[in-house]
Order: structure tokens, then C-alpha cells, then sequence
């Protein structure tokens, strides 16, 4: 891979990694610091014509290199990848925070666990590549194998877009595809940053990892659409998931999708809210509430909601506000000003059927003004067919919502299309259990929230989509499974 540098200055644009070079074809855009709305770079834009060259240079390296039939190359290049980020944590973590506003403790964390969930992969490129054999009749003998699908399309979001790129990439280059990816224009500096780290990885070939940066929307339909792409990885809104599950239809490629999510706290009477109520908060503003898994719904049970909505209540109130760079703040700034504007407005509506706690909003006050800084806002509600419950904010917003027992919070908290995660808390391990049995959602925290790791399988059901990342099942996503057939001469 080439070793020459994405970086630039304010004057000089970052650029896109395709077939192993840099490009600075498409048009200029700025990336904004959202604590502060100053600009912190620029970049070039990939569109149509660079997405056809990246799918191309994938195409022609999963054909002509050895990349999709040598395991030990790919788990030997992981492994190197691991190590060229693992050097650049400091210098990611940072920039990531200027550019989506996420504390830098928890764009340190994001980075750090990506090392991590890269060297996982790099163990599964060795150790998940047999199939199975079997002789089900004398003379007659099956086996299986698993196969690379091809170039796979990846496109990932602005809120996490290190950790949700490599989720998805560390399977498909273990299991041996090649990849073309489609990154978000609000993290361009970013995005550059990993393309760096990929481009000093010497066991790559070039055109394996092709790294776009794209302010519009004309590579990513096309990886959807393109015969030259067999297996497509998104994260995202579940509004673009339908669109994409349509729009790959006509080629029938592979999709995983990680779409919106609505989770669900529901807190028994049982527990003890020392320790219910700091998570509570957690969930709603870590990663400033724009996170799939954000905790937008609490669902407490009669007994203890006097008690819980006073001390919640005072608990949103005492969020510190700041800028991202500012370690003493517990809550940074939103991507821009327009989620801001929509954020405040869809409170504002519900205010017709919901009756206000913890009204939040946008911050005004001079020194913070500049920022898309929005205070934490929790709301009760009563009904569950109404938007506050249905529709994924994407900020620091809560419901609070009352139950009476065990049937009644399984009720509420299945009320919504979303089904990616939800968290239940009790003093009764039984009960956490047979209630989660019950709950539609692909994760369950007991008496714990957004606890994740790469050992295990992340994926929602219903309108949370489908198709799993991360745990052994990962790598089978980026896989065909190919069956082999053989019978020995029958005897005269």
C-alpha cells in the first residue's frame, strides 16, 4: 500500500484512498467543529466516478492477488492494521472529537476497542475458514467450505464511524473480501486518518481497502446498486435501511443492516436506585444521545415513580453542558445546528400529549451559543402511540413511562417497531430472565447498559434490521458456504 500521507492543513484538503493511491478527484467540502462551529479542515468529496474506480480496484484485487484464498495473509494483515491504529489513537481520538463533538474519553474508548475488535477479526481470518465434513451413506462423502462473497460495500455513519467501520470491515477482510467503503463527510479528517493507517499496513494489497469520504449521496446508492459489489454492510436510519433493502432487490446482494433503535430501561421496584439512576443518564447522554442504543425510554414501575422521576429529574438537570475539549463537560454538542433546530421542534410538539419534567433544549447562554449544544429533556407519557414513543430522536431525550407489572412493562416496552436493544433492572435474576425472554430486541442488559464487546454478536430484529456483527458469527455475514460431493465406484 502507499505510504504517502492523507493528512493536510485547513488549506489543503484530505483525500480518498482507492486501489492503493490517493485521490483528490470531486469537489471541496469543510468539516465543522460542533462545540464551537469553526471550521477544522476540508476535504474532497468522492461522487460516482470515484466509486466506480474503488469498486473496480476491489474487483480486480479479489480476482488477480492472493488476498480472498490465503487465510494467513489476511489474519497477518489485520493483525499489522491493528498495530498502524493502535498508534494513532491519540491523534484519532482527538480528531474525532473535534469533528462529531463525542467527549474524548469516549472517542479514546471508540478507538481502543476498534484495535481490539480488529485483532478479533484477524484470529477468525484463521480459525473460522474450515467448513464440515461427513459421510451420511457408505462411499458417499460431503463437505463444506466457507468462501469470500466478493467486494463487499460498507457504509458507515458519522456518530461512531471508527468502531462501526470496523465491525464490519474486520469480518469481510477475514473472510477474505475485498472492500470498497463509504464514510461520512461530517468525519472526513477522521475518515483520512484510518485511510493512513490502512495505507502503512505493507501486508495489504492495494485496491483491498478502498476508503471514500462522500458529502452527497451518489457512492453510496451506487454500492447498493452495482453488479461489481456482491454484499452490502450498513449503519443507519431504519428509514435509509428500507430504502437500500429495496434499491439492492434487482442485483439480490447480501445485506446486513444495523438500523434505528428505541431502548427500553425498565426498572422493577426491587433495585436500588443508587445504582439505576446514574445508568439512566449515562444512557441518554453518552455519545451527546446520538447512539442507536441511546436509552430513550424509562419504563419504571408504579411503586418507585414518584421517587425515580424526582431523582432523575434532578440528575438531567445537574448534566454539565460543554464543549467536547472541555474535560470537566458530561455532555458535548449535537452534529450541527439543524438536529438542534429539529430536536428542539419535536419537543415542542409533544408538549401536546406529554406532560414536561425536564424541558431541555437548545443553549443559549453567549459563550456556548456558537455550538449545537442541547440540554437533556425528559418527558412523561401515558399513550404509546404517539411519536415521542415511535420515532428515534438521535439525542439526549428520555420518556418516562409507568407500569404496573411484569406483562404490562413487556407490553410497553414491544410497543415500538425498534427491536435493537433494551436494558432491565432488577434485584431478581429469574425475572431478568423470563422477562427477556419475552422482549423483542437483539441485545438484553441486566442491571446494565450498553455494555458491548467484540466477542459477541451485536444485531436488532424487527425494524432494527438484520444480519449480526462482531462474536464468531460475524465473519459468516461476508461468506457463501460451498458444498462438496463425492462417491467412491460401486462395485460390480
Amino acid at each position: 500500500m502507499s505510504t504517502s500521507t492523507a493528512s493536510s492543513t485547513l488549506s489543503t484538503p484530505v483525500r480518498n484512498l482507492i486501489d492503493g493511491k490517493w485521490s483528490d478527484a470531486g469537489s471541496v467540502h469543510e468539516s465543522v467543529n460542533p462545540s464551537t462551529g469553526d471550521v477544522v479542515g476540508t476535504f474532497y468529496s468522492a461522487g460516482r466516478a470515484e466509486g466506480e474506480a474503488a469498486i473496480a480496484a476491489a474487483r480486480t484485487a479479489f480476482d488477480t492477488t492472493d488476498w480472498s484464498r490465503s487465510a494467513a495473509l489476511r489474519a497477518r494483515a489485520l493483525y499489522e492494521l491493528a498495530d498502524r491504529l493502535a498508534e494513532r489513537v491519540p491523534t484519532l481520538a482527538r480528531t474525532l472529537m473535534q469533528e462529531n463533538g463525542k467527549l474524548l474519553d469516549q472517542t479514546t474508548w471508540e478507538v481502543k476497542l476498534s484495535v481490539d475488535s480488529l485483532r478479533y477479526s484477524a484470529a477468525s481470518a484463521l480459525t473460522q475458514v474450515a467448513g464440515r465434513a461427513a459421510e451420511p451413506e457408505p462411499g458417499m462423502y460431503f463437505y463444506s467450505a466457507p468462501e469470500p462473497m466478493g467486494v463487499a460495500g460498507i457504509i458507515t455513519p458519522w456518530n461512531s464511524p471508527v468502531i462501526l467501520l470496523v465491525r464490519a470491515l474486520g469480518p469481510a477482510l477475514g473472510a477474505g473480501c475485498t472492500t470498497v467503503v463509504k464514510m461520512p463527510g461530517q468525519t472526513a479528517l477522521t475518515n483520512a486518518l484510518f485511510a493512513e493507517a490502512v495505507a502503512a499496513t505493507t501486508s495489504l494489497p492495494a485496491g483491498v481497502v478502498n476508503i471514500l469520504t462522500e458529502a452527497g449521496n451518489e457512492v453510496a446508492p451506487l454500492l447498493v446498486a452495482s453488479p461489481g459489489v456482491d454484499v452490502v454492510n450498513y449503519t443507519g436510519s431504519t428509514q435509509v435501511g428500507r430504502s437500500i433493502a429495496a434499491a439492492a432487490g434487482p442485483t439480490l446482494k447480501r445485506l446486513g443492516l444495523e438500523l434505528g433503535g428505541k431502548a427500553p430501561l425498565i426498572v422493577f421496584d426491587d433495585v436500588d436506585l443508587d445504582m439505576v439512576v446514574p445508568q439512566l443518564v449515562a444512557s441518554s447522554i453518552m455519545m451527546n444521545g446520538q447512539f442507536c442504543c441511546t436509552g430513550a425510554r424509562v419504563l419504571v414501575q408504579r411503586g418507585i415513580a414518584d421517587e425515580l422521576r424526582t431523582r432523575l429529574a434532578s440528575a438531567l438537570e445537574a448534566v454539565k453542558v460543554g464543549p467536547a475539549e472541555d474535560p470537566s463537560s458530561q455532555l458535548g454538542p449535537l452534529i450541527n445546528k439543524d438536529a438542534v433546530a429539529r430536536l428542539d421542534r419535536f419537543i415542542q410538539d409533544a408538549t401536546s400529549y406529554a406532560t414536561v419534567i425536564v424541558r431541555g433544549g437548545p443553549v443559549t447562554e453567549p459563550e456556548l451559543a456558537r455550538g449545537a449544544f442541547f440540554r437533556p429533556a425528559l418527558l412523561e407519557v401515558e399513550e404509546l402511540d404517539v411519536p415521542l414513543v415511535q420515532q428515534e430522536l438521535f439525542g439526549p431525550v428520555q420518556t418516562f413511562e409507568v407500569f404496573e407489572d411484569e406483562a404490562d412493562a413487556i407490553r410497553r416496552a414491544n410497543a415500538t417497531e425498534f427491536g435493537l436493544a433494551a436494558s432491565v433492572f432488577t434485584g431478581n435474576d429469574i425475572r431478568a430472565r423470563q422477562v427477556g425472554r419475552d422482549l423483542r430486541f437483539g441485545a438484553i442488559w441486566v442491571n446494565t447498559w450498553g455494555l458491548l464487546t467484540e466477542h459477541f454478536e451485536q444485531g436488532g430484529v424487527k425494524q432494527s434490521g438484520y444480519g449480526v456483527l462482531c462474536g464468531p458469527a460475524a465473519i459468516t455475514e461476508f461468506q457463501n458456504l460451498k458444498t462438496y460431493a463425492s462417491a467412491a465406484p460401486r462395485s460390480a
